[in-house]
């Protein structure tokens, strides 16, 4: 019999909350293991205290979430192939097999021209895959700027692990259960939240917004899957501690129920 899919949380989760909360929260609330997502938290880029956490709390690290994001242009230095690097040091230090990245913002023109090629030659230099995450088109009104390239839809690029992230595909316009198909055994790691359709990327809870989370978890757990799947939701607008945790047990519960389904 095959081996239960974990349901893990990522610590972006609880932010404004730091790494560490994170990690208690998770343990506490039987997440089966932790994404760390590498930020301004001077915590999440410490391999040092990301080993202490883990071993403290029992929870291990899945996966490591590279400084993609604006906000971190300067975490581990500006040189984009330098924080992958650091990424994979980071997710064999703390026993992750797989890093998530973003593809490159369209002004990073150098590491976005070699950014497909460069993807396959780190996972053959430190043994450790590398999820290209599916983005989206940024809208304003009836504008739409493609803001990442080589493009914003891993499915479309010969990478050869994506991660699909459910809050992206609503942003996108996407149909996550397409996606999913046409990615077959590239499907390597699942980012699940919600969203209505919005231009904002909102990270709702499952079950919340219009995407077809129930069908597409079902999908998943009746398919070859074998990676894990993260939980990622905001929880920026809870009122106090008890809101955000009941949003951290519904998404658990959620996304626990369906892939038993």
């Amino acid at each position: 019999m095959p081996e239960p899919i974990r349901v893990s949380l990522s610590t972006s989760s609880v932010y404004p909350g730091s790494t560490a909360s994170g990690f208690e929260a998770a343990a506490r609330l039987g997440y089966d293991g932790v994404e760390v997502m590498v930020g301004i938290d001077d915590v999440s880029a410490d391999i040092t205290a990301i080993k202490a956490l883990s071993a403290f709390h029992d929870m291990p690290v899945v996966s490591v979430h590279a400084p993609c994001l604006l906000v971190t242009q300067r975490v581990w230095g500006s040189d984009p192939w330098g924080k992958l690097d650091r990424s994979a040091e980071m997710a064999q230090e703390v026993g992750a097999s797989l890093v998530v990245v973003h593809p490159p913002f369209r002004w990073q023109r150098e590491y976005a021209r070699t950014f497909v090629d460069g993807i396959a030659d780190l996972e053959a230099q430190h043994g450790v895959t590398f999820a290209v995450e599916n983005m989206y088109p940024w809208r304003t009104g009836k504008r739409e700027f493609h803001a990442y390239a080589p493009g914003w839809d891993p499915v479309e690029h010969d990478y050869s692990h994506v991660t699909l992230d459910l809050s992206h595909s609503s942003t996108a316009g996407s149909d996550p259960l397409a996606m999913a198909r046409e990615l077959g055994d590239r499907l390597a790691h699942v980012h699940i939240a919600d969203g209505t359709g919005s231009a904002k990327d909102e990270h709702l809870v499952p079950g919340r917004g219009s995407q077809p989370c129930a069908e597409f978890l079902e999908a998943v757990a009746d398919s070859d899957f074998g990676g894990e799947i993260v939980v990622e939701i905001n929880t920026r607008k809870a009122k106090d501690q008890a809101e955000r945790e009941a949003d951290l047990v519904e998404a658990l519960e959620f996304t626990r129920r369906h892939i038993s389904a």
